[in-house]
């Protein structure tokens, strides 16, 4: 299975939210697909290099339908210095229903940190999004609980049994991807979630990974009821290594826990 098929991105709107490799994991699909656009709802850092083509206009749905472009399309609103702003997510709805191709979408910040969780104004995840991939990065784990590698360790420590000083654990990471104030925040009903564990680059990271993709379904199954639609919910946990990217292991949902 490639990285398009894993994350269910080669059609409709995909968003990103997390952190450790959020960006990198947007370029990544955004090559992989036919007639891509990239757009955020948050600011991004310019990323005129990692597309075929950037397009800045305050009317998208126009520019895109006018567009003559080379694939990938990058499509913001504004330049603020390095970086462009973020449409509005009721905009992002209206990009995807107008364009003809997939759409991905930055969806909040993590300023480069391994893991985070959201704030009180975040993620901005469109009404219409098909999929959310929730990032977090293995190597968050085993490190203190602080700014140098989470991003609001505060949030952090309010989901999980942890303080801020505290080692970070598969458990941990696995409390807040599941949580409804971490990774499933704002993400609206019906939508498929998909968490992806970055990062994941030898046989120690990958018994990381899927430690906690086995915790995640452990807590998801604790607050759902088990059935259909909870399987919808969050189908499969990618663990993966996005700078290549490559895929090290898809743990599907209704594999026995045991075996994850």
């Amino acid at each position: 299975m490639d990285i398009v098929r894993a994350l269910r991105a080669d059609r409709g709107l995909t968003c990103l939210v997390g952190a450790g490799g959020k960006k990198t994991s947007l370029y990544a699909l955004a090559r992989r697909l036919d007639r891509a656009v990239l757009t955020a709802t948050v600011r991004i850092p310019i990323f005129d290099r990692e597309v075929g083509s950037v397009a800045v206009s305050d009317d998208p749905v126009s520019t895109l339908s006018a567009a003559s472009t080379t694939w990938p399309l990058g499509l913001v609103p504004e330049r603020e210095g390095d970086r462009y702003t973020g449409y509005e997510p009721e905009t992002v709805s209206a990009i995807a229903s107008a364009h003809d191709g997939p759409v991905l979408v930055k969806a909040d910040g993590a300023r480069t940190r391994e893991f985070k969780a959201p704030g009180d104004d975040e993620p901005r995840i469109p009404e219409t999004t098909d999929v959310v991939v929730p990032v977090a990065s293995v190597d968050a784990v085993g490190r203190p609980l602080s700014e140098r590698s989470v991003h609001r360790p505060e949030r952090v420590a309010a989901l999980t049994d942890l303080e801020r000083g505290d080692t970070v654990t598969p458990e941990a990471v696995a409390t807040v991807l599941a949580h409804p104030d971490g990774g499933l925040k704002a993400v609206p009903s019906g939508t498929t979630v998909i968490p992806l564990l970055n990062k994941v680059d030898d046989e120690g990271d990958e018994a990381v990974a899927r430690s906690i993709a086995r915790r995640v379904f452990e807590r998801i199954d604790e607050t759902e009821p088990l059935g259909p639609s909870s399987d919808a919910r969050i189908p499969r946990v990618v663990c993966a290594r996005m700078i290549d990217p490559t895929i090290v292991a898809v743990v599907e949902r209704s594999t026995d826990a045991r075996q994850a």
